[in-house]
């Protein structure tokens, strides 16, 4: 890993929006992306479709190394299949968090998520992107919002793409997931010390961009 290369680290909960964040800041500068979120999600959509129990950490740490993930665009493909709308859904995320609790799928995914710091920089995208993989980051976002905004968006988000979505089912599971990801043992999800919080409730995303461009400027990024 060449700790020379900048990186700017956006962690948060789900559906508060640092998905389109991160790839927005990315192109603006210039940067490579990594949505790190969707290697967890992708572990653990391959974990239903072939019939590894999430019990048994030992059968999920093998398949998580033995995955072929290719990133294009917007597209994900893993073992030569299109998952990019499967990895989306709130039941890939509630198993994402599952996954993401085992020390053994955490070790396997660490040193992978690492391997995108290239030149010319890193945006990070993930819940804990700054407290963890990248604790070195020139500039730590911690995005967040409101769980019913976070829910209005997520369904939002869903039912543009055809699926059929509970609004408060989707509420309910952003709130398990939440109360998952701040409560486990490894790596809870919280605001590195040193990160920026950003509460994106009430603001646009273009306006959310960018402030998080002024601050990479005032940081010479």
């Amino acid at each position: 890993m060449n700790t020379a290369v900048p990186v700017i680290t956006i962690d948060g909960p789900s559906g508060s929006g640092k998905g389109t964040l991160a790839r927005a800041v990315a192109d603006a500068l210039g940067w490579h992306l990594l949505d790190s979120g969707a290697l967890y999600r992708i572990i653990g959509a391959m974990c239903t479709r072939r019939g590894v129990s999430f019990a048994d950490e030992w059968q999920v740490v093998e398949l998580a190394e033995s995955l072929d993930i290719r990133f294009d665009e917007d597209k994900v493909s893993v073992d030569g299949q299109d998952l990019s709308d499967e990895i989306r859904t709130e039941d890939a995320g509630l198993n994402a968090s599952k996954v993401a609790q085992m020390p053994g799928v955490r070790a396997a995914v660490f040193e992978l998520q690492r391997r995108f710091r290239k030149p010319p920089g890193l945006v990070a995208d993930g819940r804990d992107m700054g407290t963890v993989v990248f604790t070195d980051a020139a500039l730590k976002i911690f995005l967040d919002a409101s769980t019913e905004e976070r829910a209005q968006r997520r369904y939002k988000q869903l039912k543009n793409k055809g699926l059929s979505v509970s609004l408060p089912g989707l509420l309910a599971q952003i709130e398990e997931r939440d109360a998952r990801d701040r409560g486990r043992a490894i790596a809870p999800l919280k605001p590195a010390d040193d990160a920026q919080v950003v509460d994106s409730t009430s603001m646009s995303i273009e306006a959310v961009v960018e402030l998080v461009l002024q601050q990479a400027r005032k940081r010479a990024l």
